[in-house]
């Protein structure tokens, strides 16, 4: 599987007579956004934008059709094989500024710090993605859920 979901945890948020056509258009984004025959995740993140879809609903279609999601935006997966450890390209950050480090930590929880946590931590302090990212490996914290369900962990 490209990425893992419990049972139905995904609700698309439109109504049963629209559902059909949503699933279909929803493919077809995918299916349009492909790079090597596979989902890049910033582009799993702009289809749910412009479909007005939560990013996880866009996750779970495409590990439905059995596409993998690449080229995670935190630098956790899809750069390369994993067996040959190239999978992931984001390296702990030497010196992590204190407001960083505070803001991170802060948003940790008993089972660690989610993807959507990184991202708005990094916007609000005008950090890269990748950059508190690589603050999160270098405080040793565990990223417990990606946004797109690739590795929810509970």
């Amino acid at each position: 599987k490209a990425c893992f979901f419990g049972p139905s945890r995904v609700e698309y948020s439109v109504p049963a007579s629209g559902k059909d056509d949503m699933n279909e258009q929803l493919h077809r984004n995918i299916r349009e956004r492909l790079e090597s025959g596979k989902l890049p995740c910033s582009q799993a993140h702009a289809a749910a934008q412009e479909l007005g879809l939560d990013p996880l609903a866009v996750g779970k279609a495409a590990d439905e059709a059995g596409i993998r999601v690449s080229r995670c935006q935190l630098g956790l997966f899809g750069y390369g094989p994993k067996a040959e450890g190239k999978h992931k390209i984001v390296q702990a950050m030497g010196t992590v500024p204190e407001p960083l480090a505070e803001r991170l930590q802060q948003q940790t929880e008993s089972d660690g710090i989610t993807c959507l946590s990184i991202w708005q931590v990094a916007d609000e302090l005008g950090y890269q993605r990748i950059e508190a990212s690589s603050a999160v490996e270098a405080l040793g914290l565990r990223v417990s859920r990606c946004q797109l369900g690739c590795f929810p962990r509970s």
